[in-house]
Order: C-alpha cells, then structure tokens, then sequence
C-alpha cells in the first residue's frame, strides 16, 4: 500500500513539474512576444496614431447609456481590475473545460485593447499572455476613460466599421452622441463577434445579442428593470 502511494505521489509531483515547466515555458514566450511588439512602436505612438484617426470620438462623445453597455457585456469589473480580471479568466476556464472546447476567453477591455491594437487574432497561448503583459502596461500608461475611449476607436463593428463612428454613421446614419438606448445597446454586442451579430448579416442573431446586453445591464444595475422594459418594448 506504502509502495503505490509512493508512486501515486511521485507521478503527482511529475505532473506537477511538467505543468510549471509548460506554464513558464509559454509565459517567456509570451513575454518576448509582448516586449518585441513594443519595441516596434510604443504605446506613446500607437495612442497618437488612434487619436489622429478621421473616425476618432472622444469619450464625452460617447452616450453614457452605450458605455454602461459595453461595461455591462464586456467587462463589469473593468474599474476594479488592473488590466486582467481572476474570477473571469478562472469562470472562462471552467465553461471552456465543460464545453470541451474554447467558448469563452475572459478578456478584460483593456485585453481587448491590446489585441486590437497590437496583436492578431490567432488563438496561440503565447500571444495570450502576451496581451496580459501588455494590458498591464496599458493600465500603467492611461487612465480608465482613456482605455475605453481607445477601445471604441478600435474595435469592429462588422461590414468595414473599424470605429464607433464609422459603425453609429453606417448603421444608423448619425454620430455616436446621436445614438438611442435601442441603438446603443445594438451597436454593444457586436465587437464580440461582428460576422455573427452585424445587423444586416443576422438580424436574428443581433436582436438575440442586444437582449443579453439589456439583460446584463439590469444584472448589474447599470439600468432599472423598467428602464430595460422601455428599451425592449423599442426591439418589437
């Protein structure tokens, strides 16, 4: 009995040292993915490309409704958390474990950010923790409302509308601070997927989408029960 424990716990911290060995194996690799990226252009460099942008809206241009929305959907810790957020990314890990398969990522909006501004879409572990490295860094340069702000100028709409303004002008025909609650929260629940929830690609599915943005909204007391009953009452 003595024996097979013994092999139970040796093979136990076997696995164990190949995990860490894997972890920090990926997380070098990560980090020099991270330090190479800023070393080809600064995030001082990157702000002021973004900010030059024709298309740029600047935060007190944005409906507060439509920010409550994004924050509701996307990242409801984003003024709590410095740049990543545990309890999303160890949900994200179960859901995906359950699901056998990658359904959920636990990126905070700064994560995004970084993605959207640095890195490619590629699902590789490496440039995962690459975009945790540097959503770090973002955290340390800018403030909460400025990472916001960049990530509504940087995030796809779907149909060719690569910023807030682009997508509100060619959805709706009118600047982001013209926008309805009903328009808002629409417009905040396709950055996750534009193929899929773009309204004039899948109506349904967009429709599907902005009620889980209402119904998160409410979740988390962004909005009154009521104030979420008007906007759907505008959906019919």
């Amino acid at each position: 009995m003595k024996r097979i424990l013994k092999i139970i716990l040796r093979a136990l911290f076997i696995i164990l040292i190949l995990f860490v060995g894997v972890i920090a194996f990926y997380t070098v690799k990560g980090y020099s993915v991270y330090v190479n990226a800023l070393n080809k252009v600064s995030i001082e460099q990157k702000v002021k490309e973004i900010k030059s942008k024709k298309e740029y809206t600047k935060f007190e241009e944005v409906p507060k409704i439509y920010v409550s929305a994004v924050l509701a959907v996307e990242d409801h810790r984003f003024y709590d958390h410095k740049g990543i957020d545990l309890i999303a990314i160890t949900r994200a890990i179960v859901n995906d474990v359950k699901a056998g398969k990658l359904v959920e990522g636990g990126s905070t909006i700064t994560q995004q950010l970084a993605k959207n501004i640095y890195f490619t879409q590629e699902r590789k572990i490496e440039r995962k923790i690459a975009e945790m490295f540097m959503a770090f860094k973002l955290e340390s340069k800018l403030d909460k409302n400025e990472i916001l702000e960049l990530y509504f100028n940087t995030s796809y709409y779907g149909d060719g509308y690569y910023t807030l303004k682009e997508a509100s002008k060619g959805y709706f025909g009118k600047l982001p601070s013209e926008m309805t609650p009903y328009e808002s929260t629409l417009l905040a629940g396709i950055p996750n997927a534009p193929s899929v929830y773009a309204p004039t690609k899948n109506p349904k599915l967009a429709l599907q989408r902005q009620k889980q943005v209402i119904s998160k909204m409410i979740a988390y007391d962004y909005i009154s029960e009521e104030e979420g009953e008007e906007i759907l009452k505008s959906l019919k």
